[in-house]
């Protein structure tokens, strides 16, 4: 009776879930983040196995796991990319949490695996960095307080977010570990910066940073001896930026030829911090300018995209996200080259590392997610229908 007087509801359309997501993923920076996890694979071939030859290990004991590892975070990518910026967003705050929880109890649970940084726990069959962890969290949570603090009668979301980053900060710093304090301080700043921060208090801030660097400086034997050797003329050959020197050098344009590097015999960390090393040695210059052109597509495709994004949080994760992605690599790849003081930070999907690999991938979910195309209007004819 009801549907002979007010009539049927009509029924509403929902497309499903994968091809909605293959419609509205950004597919060419999704290839290039699966072409640098193939370069990773393949450099593992020749990085990782001298390293389980010393450790007693079957050949390809690194490559197995680093294909586990990369099937996973791929895996985990995939899935996170399907999720609205809401549940980016519910996501990050729950990861950030847990990871921070962990970062806190390093100092009592946590070894340093003789590297003279507690950074890890370990399990007996493997270890996790809760810092790799820490960073999408941290982008995330500090994205969600700047939107916030923007809306009429939102909380004090920027005092916040920079409490939060200095708790953060100075757990790395104790450590210690400066590359990743470096790299959540310049995100923190990224985000900030849009969210719209005046330049004198960036540059204050700027300040005390360097003031924060002379302090580490006079204060850490770790960190003085990694800048007096990255501001030493001289490069002692017996060193691992001596050897990654020395191998850059030689490879030259072409490379010496698959699987002919010397490297891989005399770095400890060939597979991780000095990968690019490795692939410029037995590649050269050809294969270190496509693992450049790659990182620097996806960084410029994801802000692209982003430009269109009205949401205020949309627009503050995702560039976060973008830039810490895109400076972790800049960092990885210029202490190779001693354009930066050694930091034992890796290159996201590039490197050996269940850690590094798995929250590449948490990452670079995020960032897909919340550059999926969505139905809204371009920023372009917002402004210019206020402007009617």
């Amino acid at each position: 009776m009801t549907e002979m007087v007010f009539g049927t509801m009509p029924r509403v359309a929902v497309e499903p879930v994968l091809p909605r997501w293959w419609r509205t993923i950004d597919k060419w920076s999704l290839s290039a983040v699966l072409v640098l996890f193939s370069i990773g694979i393949l450099l593992a071939l020749a990085a990782s196995v001298p390293l389980a030859e010393k450790n007693g290990l079957p050949s390809f004991y690194y490559v197995t796991r680093q294909l586990v590892f990369g099937a996973a975070a791929l895996a985990v990518m995939v899935t996170i990319s399907m999720l609205s910026p809401t549940q980016v967003r519910r996501l990050g705050v729950a990861g950030f949490v847990v990871a921070f929880a962990g970062l806190a109890l390093l100092p009592l649970f946590g070894t340093d695996f003789g590297k003279g940084a507690v950074r890890w726990f370990s399990f007996g069959f493997g270890s996790v960095q809760p810092s790799e962890f820490v960073k999408p969290g941290f982008v995330i949570v500090v994205a969600w307080f700047m939107a916030a603090s923007q809306e009429i009668g939102g909380p004090p979301g920027k005092l916040y977010a920079a409490i939060l980053a200095a708790v953060v900060v100075a757990l790395l710093v104790l450590q210690p570990d400066f590359g990743q304090a470096s790299l959540l301080l310049f995100s923190w700043a990224v985000v900030y910066f849009i969210a719209g921060a005046p330049w004198v208090l960036l540059t204050s801030l700027g300040g005390l940073s360097a003031l924060g660097g002379f302090l580490a400086y006079n204060g850490s034997e770790h960190f003085a001896r990694r800048i007096d050797g990255f501001l030493n003329p001289e490069i002692d050959p017996r060193t691992q930026i001596g050897y990654a020197t020395n191998a850059i050098q030689e490879g030259g344009f072409f490379g010496v030829g698959v699987g002919e590097g010397t490297v891989k015999w005399q770095l400890p960390d060939a597979h991780t911090d000095f990968i690019i090393a490795v692939a410029a040695e037995e590649y050269g210059l050809v294969l270190v300018s496509f693992i450049i052109a790659l990182y620097g597509f996806v960084v410029m495709r994801a802000l692209l995209r982003l430009t269109a994004e009205r949401d205020t949080f949309t627009r503050l994760a995702g560039a976060g996200l973008t830039c810490a992605f895109g400076v972790q690599a800049f960092i990885n790849m210029g202490v190779a080259v001693r354009l930066l003081p050694a930091k034992g930070m890796t290159l996201p999907f590039v490197s050996y590392g269940g850690s590094s690999v798995i929250a590449s991938g948490i990452a670079l979910g995020m960032l897909l997610a919340l550059t999926r195309k969505r139905p809204q209007g371009q920023i372009g004819e917002i402004l210019a229908r206020r402007g009617r």
